[in-house]
C-alpha cells in the first residue's frame, strides 16, 4: 500500500502537468474505479469535463486536483493504483480505468490500477480548522507528520491518553497521517521501541523520538522515491522508487540487525506482519495487541 512518501512523490511528479490547465474528455474505462463516487460514472465526468486544475494538494496517502468549481478530483491509489503522465497518442495501458485528456493538447492523465482496490471521486471541498481546503470525504485525516502545521505537543498528549499498541496508534489515520506497515516499522527501529509498546507508556521523550525517526523514515524514502517490491507502485513516469535497499527492519526476517546484529524477527500484527530486533526493541512485559 504506498504510503506518504509515494503519494508525495505522485504530487511532486504531477501538479507541473496540470496546474493552471483546464481539463478536456474524461473516460471511465471501468466502474470501480469510480464506485466511491456516489451519483456514477457520468457525473463524474460532467463534473470535471470543462474545469480548470489549479494543482495538486496531499494529506497522508490522499492526493486531489483542486478544481475552479470548488470541488476536486480526490484520488486514493489503494494497492496497485497509478496516476500516469502520458501523450494522447501513447498506448492504452493493460489495466487503464480513467483517462483524463487536457484542452490544451499535449500530456494527459491516466489512472492505471490492476487490482481495482484504488478509487476517484469528485468531492466537494471545505476549509478545515487552519482554513485549508480539504475534501470532505477525507475531513476526518489527521495531519502527516511533515505538515508544516503539525501538532508535536498535541499528539504527543492524544497518544499517550490512547491505551492501544504503538504501532496501531501510528497506522491510525486520524491520529497521524501517512504512515502504514513499512514506516512503522522503520520509524519503531530507529527509535528501538517495541511495536506493542503499550501509548499510556510512553514518555514525552520517546513520543519525541518517535516523531523524530518517522520524519527521518519518511524523508529519506522521499529523496529515494519511495518504497517499490513490484512494478506496481511508480511515479507518474512509470519508475519504480528504490528505498527498499535502505530498509533496516521491514521485510528483514532473519537477517542481521544493522545496530546489533541479533536476527531481526517477524511477528504477526493485525493479519499483517510485524519486522522488529528482539534486542534492540524488546517486548514489553505488559504487551497491547
Amino acid at each position: 500500500m504506498p504510503e506518504l512518501p509515494e503519494v508525495e512523490v505522485v504530487r511532486r511528479g504531477l501538479d507541473p502537468w496540470v496546474a493552471g490547465r483546464g481539463v478536456g474528455a474524461v473516460r471511465v474505462l471501468h466502474p470501480r474505479a469510480v464506485r466511491r463516487h456516489a451519483a456514477g460514472g457520468g457525473d463524474f465526468t460532467a463534473r470535471l469535463a470543462g474545469r480548470t486544475i489549479d494543482g495538486v494538494a496531499r494529506r497522508g496517502k490522499y492526493l486531489w486536483l483542486p478544481l475552479d468549481s470548488g470541488e476536486a478530483l480526490l484520488a486514493h491509489l489503494g494497492m496497485s493504483g497509478q496516476l500516469l503522465v502520458k501523450t494522447p497518442d501513447a498506448d492504452a495501458e493493460r489495466h487503464l480505468r480513467v483517462r483524463l485528456d487536457l484542452e490544451t493538447g499535449g500530456n494527459g492523465v491516466r489512472f492505471v490500477d490492476q487490482r481495482t482496490f484504488g478509487h476517484l471521486m469528485v468531492a466537494p471541498l471545505a476549509a478545515d480548522d487552519a482554513g485549508a481546503a480539504l475534501p470532505t470525504p477525507i475531513a476526518h485525516i489527521a495531519r502527516d507528520p511533515v505538515d508544516p502545521l503539525f501538532d508535536d505537543d498535541a499528539f504527543s498528549t492524544a497518544l499517550r491518553r490512547r491505551r492501544t499498541g504503538l504501532k496501531r496508534a501510528l497506522l491510525d489515520q486520524s491520529l497521524i497521517s501517512g504512515i502504514g506497515n513499512i514506516y512503522a516499522d522503520e520509524a519503531l527501529w530507529r527509535a528501538e521501541l517495541h511495536w506493542a509498546r503499550p501509548t499510556e507508556t510512553l514518555r514525552t521523550a520517546q513520543v519525541a523520538a518517535v516523531l523524530a525517526a518517522v520524519r527521518a523514515v519518511l524523508a529519506e524514502a522521499l529523496d529515494a522515491g519511495g518504497t517499490s517490491f513490484d512494478s506496481l507502485y511508480v511515479n507518474v513516469n512509470g519508475e519504480s522508487g528504490y528505498f527498499e535497499r535502505g530498509l533496516q527492519a521491514y521485510g528483514r526476517r532473519d537477517r542481521p540487525c544493522a545496530r546489533c546484529g541479533a536476527p531481526i524477527r517477524r511477528e504477526v500484527f493485525m493479519n499483517r506482519s510485524s519486522y522488529s530486533c528482539p534486542r534492540c526493541q524488546p517486548a514489553p512485559r505488559r504487551a497491547r495487541y
